[in-house]
This record gives C-alpha cells, sequence and structure tokens, in this order.
C-alpha cells in the first residue's frame, strides 16, 4: 500500500515539474527563450502566408474591369425565359376563378413597371431601329455611363396591360412575355435583320395551340437595344421583350410550347442545354 502511494506521489510531482519546474524554470517542456522563438516563428511564417495572399489578390484585381469582364464566357446562343414564370415553368389557371391568374397579372404588372412610356421617355433616348447603337469608347476615356434606348410599354399593344390590364387571362387568351438572356457585346443579327422569336406547340400537342399573335410585330428584339455593355456601364439599359398572345387555345388539357429565337448570326440551341436559344414551358387553361 506505502509502495502504490510512493508511486502516485511521485507521477504527480513529475506532472507538475512538466508542466512548470521551478528549477529549470521551464513551462511544459520549454524555456521562456525556446517558446520566444517558436512564437516568433509562426508569427512571421503567418504574416508571410497573409503577405502573399494579399499580393495575390491586388495583383488579381488588377487585371479586372470594373465595367467588362476579363473573362468571358463564349455563349453560342443566349438562354431565354418567360414572365410570369410561374411554378416550374407552368402557366395553370382557371378563367372562372380570378384568383388562380390574379397572381399572374400582379407579376406581370410589376415586371413592366419600369416600361412605362412616361419612364422610358425621361430615362432612354428614341433610336432609330434596325441597327446597332454603336457607343465605342475614346482609347483609355470610357464613354461612361452609356445610353440606352427606349422600350416603350406600348409596344407590346394587346399585351401591354394597358388596353387589357388583365392581359388576356380573364378571357382565355393569355399573353406570355419572352426575354432574351443579357450578354455582354452580343450582336444577335447582320444586314438589319433582327432577331426574332417563333413558338410552337410539341409535336403532341400541335394541333391544341392555335394560332398566336406577337408584340412587337413578328416578334423581334430589335437590333437597336444591341450591343449591351454591362449592368455598370449602362446603368438605364432596358431589356427588349416580345410577347406572345394564345388567341384559342384548347381548354381544359396540357399545351407543351417551346419558343425558340431565330437569327441569322447566333448558333441553334444545343440539346444539352433546354434554356439555349430556346424556353419550354406549359399551359393550361381551365374553363372553370
Amino acid at each position: 500500500m506505502s509502495g502504490t502511494k510512493e508511486e502516485d506521489r511521485k507521477s504527480s510531482s513529475e506532472w507538475r515539474d512538466f508542466f512548470w519546474n521551478p528549477r529549470t524554470h521551464e513551462l511544459l517542456g520549454r524555456t521562456a527563450t525556446s517558446w520566444g522563438l517558436i512564437l516568433l516563428f509562426y508569427l512571421v511564417f503567418y504574416l508571410f502566408l497573409a503577405g502573399m495572399f494579399a499580393l495575390t489578390m491586388y495583383i488579381m484585381l488588377l487585371t479586372l474591369d470594373d465595367y467588362k469582364p476579363t473573362w468571358q464566357d463564349q455563349l453560342a446562343t443566349p438562354g431565354m425565359m418567360i414572365r410570369p414564370k410561374g411554378d416550374q415553368l407552368e402557366i395553370i389557371y382557371s378563367v372562372s376563378d380570378t384568383e388562380s391568374w390574379d397572381g399572374f397579372v400582379q407579376n406581370l404588372n410589376t415586371f413592366l413597371s419600369p416600361y412605362n412610356d412616361s419612364y422610358q421617355v425621361q430615362t432612354n433616348d428614341n433610336c432609330p431601329p434596325d441597327q446597332y447603337f454603336i457607343q465605342e469608347d475614346s482609347g483609355e476615356v470610357r464613354n461612361n455611363p452609356k445610353r440606352s434606348c427606349q422600350f416603350n410599354r406600348t409596344l407590346l399593344e394587346e399585351c401591354s396591360g394597358i388596353s387589357d390590364r388583365f392581359y388576356g387571362y380573364s378571357s382565355g387568351q393569355p399573353c406570355i412575355l419572352i426575354k432574351m438572356n443579357r450578354v455582354i457585346g452580343m450582336l444577335p443579327g447582320k444586314d438589319g435583320q433582327s432577331p426574332y422569336v417563333n413558338c410552337a406547340a410539341k409535336r403532341e400537342d400541335s394541333d391544341k395551340i392555335g394560332p398566336l399573335a406577337y408584340y412587337p410585330p413578328n416578334g423581334t428584339f430589335n437590333l437597336m437595344y444591341y450591343p449591351y455593355y454591362g449592368k455598370k456601364a449602362q446603368v438605364n439599359y432596358t431589356q427588349p421583350l416580345v410577347a406572345v398572345k394564345f388567341l384559342n387555345a384548347s381548354l381544359n388539357t396540357d399545351i407543351n410550347v417551346e419558343c425558340k429565337i431565330n437569327s441569322n448570326t447566333l448558333a441553334a440551341g444545343s440539346d444539352r442545354d433546354k434554356f439555349a436559344g430556346r424556353v419550354s414551358f406549359k399551359l393550361r387553361i381551365n374553363d372553370k
């Protein structure tokens, strides 16, 4: 028993000496000089790493342009999107149930508010159509902010929400707005030919879609809205739209619709990217 107690006292003494040895003045087995050198090494080491990181970030930031991306994906064809989007690109509603389509109407009202003619006249230019609105910089001198062309809400005619504040949803003739994604510097047409949108039902639904009306006429994205110079350089840029009105779509059935962009400079969309140059959505109009 006494031997065990002696061993315990010896072990406890060894631990105390390891933590702080009053004879050698060592803390955790190291003297103050040793601890000081270790702390100095790690301080210098981490300051060096921080300096290298800061220098790398500084050099990288020198290569960036505030107005144009240094590196830009070479998009063969920009993506497209619709408004209102609905859930999972589905426009499903009942003509007789106002609550089923009121959300679509409110979505369109909000989306089109920057397109009001009064606002466009104040902020953007009345540009000559069918030609690019080129605004080059003069060497190192920036031509910023760049001006933008007016896209007035009235260009959407029956789908503007002005003559019909319900955008045709109350009468079973809904309007769908289509926009093409912005790509800096893109020139989507040549020889004065603007790209245009064409919508059709998928093969199995071809007899259900009925006639369509496009606004502006022929469903064109006029060349005067291009090229786009970026959000910071072209602060008042208004993205052009095309409205598609379904005049006599079949009721109480699903209609799978695909809208494509047609251009003499943009490549056809890829089957691997369903949004490249096209957008697909489902339309269902119920009468009850």
